[in-house]
Parts: structure tokens; sequence; C-alpha cells
């Protein structure tokens, strides 16, 4: 079945251009930035599509002083409307495209070798940014991350690759989305080492490292360099006794998230 994945000239090419980088290292570290560079062109695609079904869904501004004075049935209007349309497209299209994106990521990382079909990226972003857009209660942080897996893993699947370097390139592209739509280069590696890759050595780490750049670059050049939220308050240590009750918040946040998975299962 992966075997349609593998165009035999595509990867005659990758190995010629492997051994004139002069091995795997340097060559997974040019695909990194390549991958890269397309994770923050797609998130900044997804971004797009966000603000066009929101000035089609809500015309008059999405600030809260707009929709206070919009009218009731308008507030339910549009939601209704994205979710009748991303409902079957979803499902006729792309299973795998419904649900958070992560949960998704990581279960093609551990049970599909790091195999995510090429359609599940296009629907996901259609379908998430229609949902986003129309005033769906949903983020970007998960849609974003199945985006750029996908990418990833069509570009490592393309060039025919499998098993670890499938994973890493997929992980690229996840880090490299989360990174461009944040402006967060440092959280886009932080989530790929720790969710969905689950490996911090040498030859994981700096590939993600190059992607997750790349992503933010590109991001900057086409919006600005600006913090993806705006009027944060600005927090800091007052009191060394401060400490003893973020121990004291993290042992308690331990037992509830135990106890949470233990509810689930």
């Amino acid at each position: 079945m992966a075997e349609q994945y593998k165009p035999r000239f595509m990867v005659r090419v990758s190995g010629r251009l492997e051994r004139i980088l002069g091995g795997e290292n340097a060559y997974m570290l040019v695909l990194a930035a390549f991958v890269g560079v397309l994770g923050g062109f797609g998130a900044v695609l997804f971004r797009e599509l966000i603000d066009f079904f929101r000035a089609i869904s809500y015309p008059g501004g999405y600030s809260l002083e707009a929709l206070a004075d919009t009218p009731w049935y308008w507030k339910v209007i549009p939601p209704a409307v994205g979710g009748m349309l991303v409902g079957p497209l979803v499902y006729f299209l792309a299973r795998e495209a419904k649900g958070h994106g992560i949960p998704e990521v990581m279960n093609a990382v551990s049970n599909k070798g790091g195999q995510i079909r090429r359609r599940v990226m296009m629907v996901k972003t259609l379908a998430s940014a229609l949902t986003i857009g129309t005033g769906g209660s949903v983020g970007r942080e998960g849609p974003i991350v199945q985006i750029g897996a996908g990418l990833g893993s069509s570009i490592g699947r393309l060039l025919g690759f499998e098993g670890n370097r499938l994973i890493i390139l997929l992980g690229c592209g996840a880090a490299a989305g989360m990174a461009a739509t944040f402006n967060a280069p440092i959280a886009g590696v932080i989530v790929a080492i720790e969710i969905i890759i689950g490996s911090a050595s040498v030859t994981v780490f700096s590939p993600l490292v190059v992607a997750s750049v790349m992503g933010t670059v590109v991001a900057r050049f086409m919006f600005g360099d600006e913090p993806a939220f705006l009027n944060v308050h600005e927090y800091s240590l007052v009191s060394e006794v401060e400490l003893g009750f973020y121990v004291i918040l993290g042992v308690l946040a331990g037992f509830v998230a135990t106890l949470f998975i233990r509810g689930i299962c």
C-alpha cells in the first residue's frame, strides 16, 4: 500500500541529494528547512482563510463591542451553518480530520509509522478555518499541528521515507506550523518533542529547531514580529513564598490529571 507513495524518480533524486550533501544529518537539516518554510506558509494560508470566513460571517466586525451590537439570531446562524458544512466535509472526504488534531497526529506516529493522508491536510485546513471563522468554539493549535504534520508526512512519503525519518519530518511540519501560528519558535519545538515525537536526541532536536525557526521567519515576514496575543498582563515573582504554593499546585494538578486519565480509561 505504501509503495504508491514512493515514486521511483523522487526516491532516486532524494538519494542523490543525500550523497551530494554528505550524509543523512545534513540532508535532514535541509529538508527540515524546506518543510519549515512550507509549514510557515501553510500557517499563513490557514490564518487568512479564518479571516476570510470570519469577514463573511460577521461583516460588522468580530470584536466584543461589535458582537454586543449584533442581533441574537446572527450569533446563532453562522456557527450553525459552519457546523452543517463541516460535518459532511469531514465525514465524506477525510474522517481523520475530525477531532482536536493533536491526538490524531499522535495516533499516526504511534500506530501508522508517521503516515498521514495528503487529503487530511487539505480537509483539516478548510474545515478548521470554516469552523473558527464562523464562530465555532475551537482553537488554532490543534488544527495547525495536524496540518503541519500532514505536510511533513506528505513530503516524507513523496521521498520514500519510512520509520524515524518520516516521523522526524512529520514533527518538523508540526513544529513549524505551531511556531508560525503563534510566533513562538521555542513552543513549536517543545510541542513536537514532548507530545508528537517523544524524543530529544540530537538527530531529532536539530531538524525540529531548524523547521520551527524557518516557519517563524515566514510568519514574521508576512505578519510582522508581534505577539500572537496582545494586552497580556505581566507577572513577576513578588515573594519566594510563592514557590511553595507552586509546588503544592503542581502536586495537586498531577493527582487531578491521574484521576482524569483513569476516569477516561
